[in-house]
């Protein structure tokens, strides 16, 4: 199992939230996603370890960014 945490910018809504979630829940490995509106934090748990490349890609087809990744 493993966690990563990433700052997503440009979210400002619940629909900002569930379209993240979404296209990133898609990433092969990923078992939970979960976003925090307010802090623009955004979880990501695997069964193993997963491309940072491929969450980043997954934030902006849902049309945000990641400001960082922790």
């Amino acid at each position: 199992m493993a966690t990563a945490t990433y700052t997503v910018k440009g979210m400002t809504c619940g629909h900002c939230v569930s379209s993240v979630k979404e296209e990133v829940g898609e990433v092969s490995g990923v078992t939970s996603v979960e976003v925090d509106l307010a802090s623009g934090l955004l979880t990501v748990e695997s069964d193993g370890p997963v491309d940072a490349a491929e969450i980043v890609a997954a934030v902006e087809e849902a049309g945000y960014e990641v400001a960082n990744q922790s």
